[in-house]
């Protein structure tokens, strides 16, 4: 049985990454990849279908943990009436091989330990071969897949696993080190466990030193980026969207989706929330990876793609899994990127208009733009399955019109700003005669504000950016009445924020999910741009209450009985606290002191009261990287 959701913490090598839980079990790692089959699965299944567990003997120890302050290193602290005893999971900076290093220190007094590995490679369907290597080694093999696990502690076969027995006194530690390879080259070398910890920990702190964030909420936004970070497949600077896939949105339920993949409606959001935090690689880098992914004829661009921009993602059913909790199906892939989504091209757009203001962008980027604008010329008008990725069908979703409109109201920026050559004046023609069509169609008068869809007068929590998109001014009474709108239909009685109300609204689903915690994060931002900003700030307060004790979380929340659901951690929750934090940051305390180098790059972030999404800047003066 799996623990909570919220009882897991990620450790990983900016390639892939394991979530361990709270009693020091690793219940979840794909290797080599994201993406990869699972090696551990029992986060989806039972401990048979692959897990790692490293703990105290004594079944009353009394378990703490924490990150080493800038770090991904797990520090689990185990208690007992003998002893104390720490554990120390990571994984290094990956050079030859990918590893995952625990080593259990002990603190004080003699602590007895166990040790029970079980690798099932294939999401838990294929128990590999088992071998001892002439220097002690134990090689696990299956297909394509190979492990080798290195310690000095005497391990031993029992019931097709792998189990060990130790104690640690003061001052002694015993190292464990599971290494991955493909199965057709060389054992992977073996690695120093201690060394490895220094090289781990001077990667984090100096990655993390690089970074500019300040003011009450540091410490949770220097989480959310160290989050992030690890959510980064280093080789190409694709972000994925988690590192897992089927963790239910719905306990029980089967809203179950493969989030290991990259999205484009993540972009405009993340861009600036690097950006602000002073994380120009990371911005470039995910800058760059989206113009190689959507690289091509604009009607074949999808709404999702690979870490390093792969295209089919098709979905299927690993039906041996029985899910989390029971949750099925489990899926791997995801059906949603052969969907028609128009809200995504704005997104696009609007990405690679913030980056061109800082430097970010390739020269060749306005030749695939235009050729964005000219397909949305052509479609706007068509309905798609929008921004929630609905399976019912299409509709003209007011969103979806909105995110079309931004398309050419960048496009005239790109013109008016930067002198690059296309049909402005059409395009400005064009602008208009989407916003005139979205206030016709998309607004009810009766109740003040923007609907769900043209066909749907319901309250969709994506509206809740219509003003951070510059669609609107945010002392527009029609903002405050979607504002109004989201608060009346879509809060939970907590105060968090549904996207959209399942049990009225036909997703092609059961109805029932948790509350969004990006949407969340959004209504906070409104209220800052309401001038509300003690709700922001009471609002923002109540959601990092749902951080986990590492600070980390999931997509979504069930109110019902107070746990985290969706897929964990969720990289689109960390990059909205971000931006929520800034803002109420800037809202609160409009002048803030900046370093030197803070001032050379000039200030990326929001001014008071705004939301950093889309923020207007004076275009720099000189390069950023």
């Amino acid at each position: 049985m799996p623990s909570p959701i919220e009882d897991y913490a990620l450790v990983g090598d900016c390639e892939t990454a394991a979530l361990i839980s709270r009693d020091g079990s690793v219940d979840w790692l794909c290797w080599p990849r994201f993406d990869s089959a699972a090696c551990f699965a029992a986060l989806l299944g039972e401990s048979s279908h692959g897990r790692w567990k490293m703990a105290s003997v004594d079944p009353q120890s009394r378990i703490s943990r924490r990150y080493e302050p800038d770090t991904l290193i797990l520090e689990t602290t185990f208690e007992t009436s003998t002893g104390v005893a720490a554990l120390f999971d990571f994984m290094p900076p990956r050079k030859r091989s990918s590893d995952l290093v625990r080593l259990v220190v002990g603190r004080a007094g003699r602590v007895d330990m166990q040790m029970q590995l079980i690798l099932r490679f294939g999401y838990g369907a294929a128990i590999p071969w088992v071998t001892r290597q002439d220097d002690g080694a134990l090689k696990a093999v299956a297909g394509p897949d190979m492990a080798i696990l290195r310690t000095p502690v005497a391990i031993r076969g029992e019931a097709m696993t792998t189990v060990a027995n130790f104690t640690v006194s003061a001052g002694e530690t015993a190292p464990f080190v599971l290494s991955y390879g493909p199965s057709h080259r060389p054992v992977p070398p073996a690695i120093d466990a201690q060394a490895a910890l220094g090289v781990t920990r001077r990667f984090w702190t100096g990655w993390s030193a690089r970074g500019e964030v300040r003011g009450a909420y540091s410490q949770v936004m220097k989480r959310s980026l160290l989050t992030l970070k690890a959510l980064t497949y280093a080789p190409t600077g694709g972000l994925v969207a988690a590192p897992t896939t089927s963790l239910p949105e719905a306990l029980g339920g089967e809203r179950n989706w493969d989030y290991r993949y990259c999205w484009i409606r993540d972009a405009t959001l993340t861009l600036l929330a690097l950006m602000n935090a002073g994380h120009f690689t990371e911005a470039k880098s995910w800058a760059r990876w989206l113009q190689r992914a959507v690289a091509g004829a604009p009607a074949e661009m999808q709404i999702m793609y690979g870490i390093a921009g792969e295209r089919r993602l098709m979905e299927w059913k690993a039906d041996w899994l029985p899910g989390y909790e029971g949750a099925a199906p489990v899926r791997v892939g995801n059906a949603a990127h052969q969907q028609f989504q128009l809200d995504v091209y704005g997104e696009l757009m609007d990405a690679f208009h913030q980056a061109r203001r800082w430097g970010l962008l390739e020269e060749s980027s306005w030749a695939l733009e235009r050729a964005v604008i000219d397909h949305v010329v052509t479609v706007w008008d068509q309905p798609d399955e929008g921004i929630w990725e609905v399976r019912s069908g299409p509709h003209h979703f007011t969103f979806s019109k909105i995110m079309a409109w931004v398309v050419l109201d960048r496009a005239v920026k790109a013109v008016d700003e930067h002198g690059l050559d296309g049909p402005v004046e059409e395009w400005r023609t064009l602008r208009e005669t989407i916003k005139t069509a979205i206030f016709d169609n998309g607004f009810d008068a009766r109740t003040g504000a923007f609907k769900r869809a043209y066909d749907d007068p319901s309250a969709d929590a994506s509206l809740l950016l219509i003003a951070s998109l510059g669609f609107i001014s945010h002392d527009d009474p029609r903002f405050a009445g979607t504002v109004a709108a989201v608060e009346r239909e879509l809060l939970t009685p907590e105060g968090f924020v549904m996207r959209y109300d399942t049990h009225r609204v036909n997703d092609g689903l059961p109805p029932g999910e948790g509350a969004f915690l990006p949407c969340s994060f959004w209504l906070a931002d409104a209220y800052v741009k309401l001038g509300r900003t003690e709700d922001a700030r009471r609002l923002f307060e109540r959601l990092l209450a749902l951080c986990n004790d590492v600070g980390l979380l999931s997509e979504e929340f069930d109110t019902k009985v107070g746990r985290q659901v969706g897929n964990f951690p969720q990289a689109f929750s960390h990059v909205c606290l971000l931006n929520t934090s800034l803002n109420l940051t800037r809202s609160c305390k409009p002048s803030i002191q900046r370093s030197s180098k803070s001032r050379r790059r000039r200030d990326v972030s929001a001014k008071p009261g705004t939301t950093p999404h889309r923020t207007e800047l004076p275009r720099p003066t000189r390069p950023l990287i």
